[in-house]
């Protein structure tokens, strides 16, 4: 049950009564096995072309746009990384290579290091200088 990058799992496809979890799979997938959520076990048999009309879907404690990535539990796995698209008030966790991604699995984004050092921390940055995207 390989997946590959780009595909959408929904949750909705076998289970309209569900939270409605959505994921996008952002790399690896080879050693995908399910993710389990709501008591529903998701399988490559969820992926969609597209995601479809997401009322009614029920947000948990995984904020939309979070990535789970194996490889910073596990470096020997295949490297499934996904990101959160909607849903999951019922997520329990992916299971992939043998391993179980769950909250603690969620990637550590920095940031701070994009406005500059914190405290103790050397920057590149100029004072006074301009900062930011335009």
């Amino acid at each position: 049950m390989p997946l590959k990058k780009g595909d959408l799992i929904d949750e909705r496809k076998r289970h309209p009564d569900s939270c409605g979890l959505v994921v996008k799979v952002m790399d690896g997938g080879a050693g995908f096995e399910k993710i389990i959520c709501c008591d529903h076990e998701l399988t490559d048999e969820d992926v969609v072309p597209e995601i479809r009309h997401s009322a009614g879907r029920k947000r948990g404690v995984l904020p939309l746009a979070v990535v789970l990535d194996e490889k910073k539990l596990y470096p020997d796995s295949c490297g499934l990384r996904v990101m959160i698209m909607d849903g999951g008030a019922g997520f329990k966790e992916i299971r992939c290579c043998g391993h179980s991604l769950t909250m603690s699995s969620m990637r550590e984004l920095k940031y701070g290091a994009l406005r500059g050092a914190g405290p103790g921390e050397e920057s590149d940055a100029q004072p006074n200088a301009p900062a930011g995207t335009a």
